[in-house]
């Protein structure tokens, strides 16, 4: 996850690529709390019981794939707005005469 945000914020940023650079936060968000789940699990002491271990691991699993989700959700609904300005007026109001949000 780390890598994949890295890579998205790191390369040129054209339209496809902005719009990718946007769900880097929360890849980078989401490889932290991974980070988190396995330092958990690795520093348990031994006599912890692998139930506890797995709800922790369960619980920083969830969190980064929920976290994941909503930013390429919040990702695809600013791409569509995006797109819905570019295809009506370009975001210049002046000049068209279609009505602008």
């Amino acid at each position: 996850m780390a890598v994949l945000g890295l890579r998205s914020l790191v390369r040129p940023a054209d339209t496809t690529r902005l719009v990718m650079r946007s769900v880097a936060p929360p890849q980078l968000a989401a490889a932290v709390m991974l980070a988190a789940g396995g330092t958990v699990a690795l520093a348990a002491p031994q006599d912890a019981t692998l139930r506890v271990v797995g709800v922790c691991l369960g619980v920083c699993i969830v969190g980064a794939v929920g976290t994941v989700a909503a930013g390429s959700w919040q990702t695809a609904r600013y791409a569509l707005r995006r797109d819905a300005t570019a295809a009506g007026c370009g975001g210049d109001c002046a000049a068209c005469t279609l009505a602008c949000r």
